[in-house]
């Protein structure tokens, strides 16, 4: 008889939700009934995506046996959920029906949507144009079959899961180009996006500009995607037009890249193109009554910045990707999110109270070429957090070979090590 009423369900198999499963039965004080809703087979350790797509780093080594990563006691509802009712504690799914839960944990996670972008899924069709995120082996062969031109490395106006990888990729492709003198006079490395600055958090912002800077790459900051022209391989922007187009632009003085700009129409040609495709929250989020009304942030999950916890549902808690916050969407987030939530969440079953709080530190790892990685830590309020341990030994505002360990062996094995165990 299969069972539906859970006390503990998490909508999400994935780092969010195996992390807070395996915490929640290591720290819980009695044994916890917990379900865990995911329909995948594989669990994928997307961070090392972008070392793949610049064939230093095995596909099949970011993937494992979803079934493996499920902690022992918990059970796996291999599903899809459909829609959530938080009046009455209770979850659908595809195909297997109506759940029922006395907490709710949402670790879901985005999902991609190239109709965002007119032209974006023709375009993902052609042998240059590429995306890590959707298929980083494509990106592999996109880059080694470029013979020059503009390789324009981009993204959407709407928040991205690691908002560094647009650059990662374009800062490995270039050093990639570069192993062929011939091929990168011939070639404008371009970075299109639609931020103001190539970084937040200014320690780090001066050494990629530096970079930047040294390998003449070009930046267009506030170009904000929204059509690309597969067949004529264009890429269309809208700028401000409060701003000054000229002013927009780094490193592109005589034009190299050959814009063409009219009324607020950016035109760039491109002969390769890498871009992160629209992210958007799942739309059993988006659709549901604990989804955020208004502001940039619509559509995804309410909860509260510090303690990660639903204001008008106290027993939904959420964290990762979907959750309406201003905290970047990395795993290093997920991991200092995760602690403070099953705290918050054991405090109310305990019926106590936790001071715990999430104060947005996230980290990105910006690999800036092959060997040298720059380890960029931040909270909230865009300030520098790096370690205290790293930081006595590394200047952590330089990319580094040390980093590059740190990311290629390092992140991997405390990812499937302690991560996933509930360790850390």
């Amino acid at each position: 008889m299969s069972k539906n009423h859970f006390q503990v369900i998490i909508i999400g198999g994935g780092t969010g939700g195996i992390m807070t499963a395996a915490q929640l039965q290591r720290k819980a004080k009695s044994k916890l009934e917990i379900a865990i809703i995911d329909p995948s087979e594989l669990h994928i350790y997307q961070p090392a995506y972008t070392l793949v797509g610049a064939g230093t780093y095995s596909l099949k080594r970011t993937q494992r046996p979803e079934a493996k990563q499920i902690p022992k006691g918990c059970h796996w509802i291999k599903d899809k959920v459909s829609s959530l009712d938080p009046d009455n504690n209770s979850i659908d799914t595809t195909t297997k029906g109506k759940f029922t839960y006395e907490y709710l944990v949402l670790a879901p996670g985005v999902i991609y949507d190239l109709s965002l972008v007119e032209g974006l899924e023709e375009a993902m069709k052609s042998d240059v144009v590429c995306s890590n995120y959707l298929d980083p082996e494509k990106t592999w062969q996109v880059v080694q079959n470029f013979k020059g031109g503009n390789a324009l490395y981009t993204q959407p106006t709407t928040p991205i899961k690691c908002g560094g990888a647009p650059q990662k990729a374009m800062y490995l492709g270039e050093d990639y180009f570069r192993k062929d003198p011939t091929l990168r006079k011939n070639t404008n490395v371009i970075y299109a996006f639609p931020g103001t600055v190539i970084f937040g958090v200014e320690e780090f912002k001066k050494r990629l500009l530096e970079i930047v800077d040294s390998r003449n790459l070009i930046l267009k900051h506030r170009h904000r995607l929204f059509k690309i022209d597969p067949v004529k391989q264009i890429a269309y922007y809208k700028y401000p037009l409060e701003h000054p187009y000229e002013s927009l632009t780094r490193n592109d003085d005589e034009n190299k890249s050959n814009s063409q700009e009219k009324d607020g129409i950016i035109e760039i040609k491109y002969d390769m193109l890498h871009l992160a495709p629209p992210n958007v929250p799942p739309t059993f989020i988006s659709e549901s009554k604990i989804a955020v009304q208004e502001g940039g942030l619509k559509g995804y999950a309410k909860v509260d910045k510090h303690t990660m916890q639903n204001p008008d549902y106290p027993n939904i808690f959420g964290l990762g990707d979907a959750m309406g916050i201003p905290a970047s969407k990395t795993g290093a987030a997920i991991r200092k999110q995760t602690p403070v939530l099953v705290d918050h969440l054991l405090a109310k079953i305990e019926n106590r109270t936790s001071d715990k709080k999430y104060n947005g530190y996230s980290s990105c790892p910006i690999v800036t070429g092959y060997g040298k990685m720059l380890l960029c830590e931040f909270d909230y309020d865009n300030k520098k957090e790096s370690d205290p341990y790293l930081s006595k030994i590394l200047d952590t505002t330089k990319d580094s070979w040390p980093m590059w360990i740190l990311k290629k062996y390092g992140l991997p094995w405390l990812y499937w090590n302690q991560m996933m165990k509930g360790r850390m």
